[in-house]
């Protein structure tokens, strides 16, 4: 994904309409409030391994949010300028937040792997016809199958970010609510 994270444009956002002026509390609780829901519903949908997820839609608060960002009246040029800036951090949000429910299917093409797994096999018997049959070379063999099979389920492991073992945790996004805090 191109520019900075998510929780950091939650933060950029919130200090932005601060800076705006009082009118502008009613939209910062209102993006308080959606940092924890925005979080669960990423990990929620993104952890369900059906292909029959429902197509993303935005919520009525995201775009009540986004049309009053756009509502705001601008007194001076440094409140059209924050404005300018906060529309601008909306739409950088509402881009990482698409990015994210965007449903490719497997990530790793079954094709790939399956050619992998041929060439490591072929790889592995190639070693095996040439190696004296003895228990040094066994173990070396168990031990390189072993690699390169730990190496296959953690790339494996890799294309769902949001499940398993090496899960992207939700904690950075739902510590950003700290700062957005008065």
């Amino acid at each position: 994904m191109t520019g900075p994270p998510a929780r950091v444009n939650f933060i950029l956002l919130d200090s932005i309409l601060a800076q705006y002026g009082p009118e502008t509390d009613s939209l910062r609780n209102l993006l308080r409030r959606g940092v924890p829901t925005v979080a669960d519903r990423i990990w929620r949908d993104n952890a369900s391994d059906s292909g029959t997820a429902e197509p993303f839609e935005a919520s009525a608060a995201a775009l009540s949010f986004y049309d009053q960002v756009q509502k705001l009246s601008p007194r001076n040029d440094a409140q059209r300028s924050l404005q300018a800036r906060a529309i601008d951090a909306t739409t950088d949000l509402t881009k990482t937040r698409l990015l994210l429910f965007v449903r490719t299917g497997r990530s790793i093409p079954m094709p790939f792997l399956v050619v992998l797994i041929f060439w490591l096999t072929v790889i592995f018997v190639s070693f095996s016809l040439f190696a004296d049959n003895n228990a040094t070379t066994i173990a070396a063999l168990c031990i390189f199958a072993l690699s390169a099979s730990a190496s296959i389920f953690l790339i494996l492991e890799l294309s769902h970010p949001f499940t398993g073992l090496m899960m992207i945790s939700d904690a950075p996004l739902r510590n950003a609510l700290g700062p957005l805090l008065p």
